[in-house]
């Protein structure tokens, strides 16, 4: 029986109100946009009509859908995330065919920071989150050790951090085939606590693992949290801040002290904690909604660690990777694997002081499966790695090592940490872009050379990922005149 779940039920939309009545009309409501019309899915194709995908490889790829497309809602509880990893061993949340849509929760692992604020009331939130002397609603945290005479700080160690939704098995994905996945949506998750309604929370850590942390002005070390709040009215499109406060000892209800910021989800004590608030006052940050970890499982290995970013995705961190967007991922394990977290309200290029204002999202996502068999003579056929789409612009993300589960061997996972630099993942960007304009553009080398010079912008996307990222940016209308 429809759920509002099947959009081909005839009674679909009343079935979908109720549904929306049940889960809480502000907090999970599906917002339909233009982009669910037929008309408004047919015109997506980033660039209005300047795509990657080709006509041939749209028909070629739409021939393999179903008749029908299904809409399917993943809501973020205890049973539907998993902390601090990606894997290709997990249980599907959800199995969609080629061209479903698909509505996520995704919540912040920084929400521990301001319970009352981010999670009280929520009852998903709650789950996640729940963690007494007794038990924890998500054990794992990471992709370390769960053996309890092995581990320090807790179970996965907090080798990966961020709470990833999924993951999602898209049917018939194999191996060398590309997962090209649409952003329709993007909105942050209302506070559930009543004292805030209308209002969503972001925390921003300058934390240890920050570029700052070892250049501090008189050498004075120290991780301050800053917590941001975003109306969810569409009254303001800014973030303001409310307080800030210096971090200190925390005792986890496991009874680990936790010196500093190492270990996801601790539930800080405010009783212990000295709040600012007055801080940034007259700061008004535009909002900027999207996901930093976005991604599928890698094929290298059964566990890893969230934080660096690699040739499926995953951490990348790039603030345009939002509503509107187009990624592209090369799938490296049957069903594709994708799963969604590290939610964001803002962040500026290199993500400096360690984190974004990491704010709980929901996102709807529409997934698009480009065969193998159907990309040669296509932009994609030789795409392997992570690249984004606008409506203007491409983008190709350089790391400091492409795939580094693969070049640095079995200790990888530790490796990378050290290995990392912004020379490295420049060198990457290049050779990236240098491919891509000579493939997909049938530039020459000394062409796309020139072209780079004076009509590519490179950045630095992260410096505290583990491994370092720097984008490229070309836009869409240099090549107008090629027709």
């Amino acid at each position: 029986m429809c759920k509002g779940d099947d959009v081909n039920c005839p009674q679909f939309e009343a079935h979908y109100r109720s549904f929306k009545e049940d889960l809480n009309v502000e907090r999970r409501s599906f917002l339909k946009s233009g982009f669910l019309a037929a008309g408004g899915l047919a015109a997506l194709g980033a660039g209005g009509g300047i795509s990657l995908v080709t006509p041939a490889l749209a028909q070629a790829s739409a021939a393999r859908q179903p008749q029908q497309r299904a809409y399917h809602y993943l809501p973020a509880t205890a049973d539907t995330v998993h902390w601090g990893f990606f894997s290709k061993t997990l249980k599907p949340q959800v199995e969609i065919d080629s061209g479903d849509i698909v509505t996520i929760e995704t919540l912040t692992h920084h929400a521990g920071d301001d319970l009352e604020r981010m999670v009280e009331g929520d009852e998903g939130a709650e789950s996640v989150y729940l963690w007494t002397k007794d038990k924890k609603g998500v054990d794992r945290r990471g992709a370390g050790p769960t053996d309890p005479a092995v581990y320090k700080k807790g179970s996965g160690e907090g080798m990966g951090v961020h709470i990833l939704t999924g993951p999602v098995f898209v049917r018939d994905a194999e191996p060398g085939d590309i997962l090209e996945v649409r952003i329709l949506d993007c909105t942050p998750r209302p506070s559930a606590n009543p004292k805030f309604a209308g209002k969503s929370y972001g925390s921003n850590a300058a934390a240890n693992w920050g570029f700052h942390y070892n250049d501090m002005l008189e050498g004075k070390k120290r991780e301050v949290i800053t917590i941001y709040e975003v109306d969810v009215t569409g009254s303001k499109s800014w973030a303001e801040a409310v307080y800030n406060f210096p971090w200190v000892p925390q005792t986890d209800p496991f009874g680990v002290t936790h010196t500093t910021i190492d270990y996801p989800g601790v539930p800080v004590d405010h009783a212990l904690t000295t709040r600012n608030y007055d801080v940034l006052k007259g700061i008004r940050l535009p909002i900027r909604p999207h996901f930093g970890t976005l991604g599928l499982a890698p094929a290298e290995a059964d566990f890893v660690d969230t934080v660096p970013p690699s040739y499926t995705g995953g951490n990348i961190d790039n603030w345009r990777i939002g509503k509107g967007a187009t990624m592209y991922y090369p799938v490296a394990v049957e069903g594709a694997m994708m799963s969604v977290g590290d939610p964001h309200a803002s962040q500026g290029d290199s993500e400096l002081c360690g984190t974004a204002i990491e704010c709980s999202l929901t996102g709807t996502f529409q997934f698009i499966l480009h065969k193998k068999a159907d990309l040669a003579g296509t932009p994609l056929e030789e795409l392997n790695y992570p690249m984004l789409e606008t409506q203007t612009d491409w983008l190709v993300h350089g790391f400091s090592f492409a795939n580094y589960l693969e070049e640095l061997g079995p200790s990888a996972q530790s490796d990378i940490y050290s290995k990392s630099s912004v020379d490295l993942a420049l060198r990457d960007a290049f050779r990236k872009m240098r491919h891509f304009l000579m493939t997909t553009k049938g530039l020459t080398e000394d062409e796309a050379v020139s072209l780079m010079s004076i009509g590519v912008d490179f950045g630095v996307t992260q410096v505290v990922d583990g491994n370092w990222g720097v984008h490229a940016i070309v836009k869409k209308d240099i090549f107008a005149g090629r027709g």
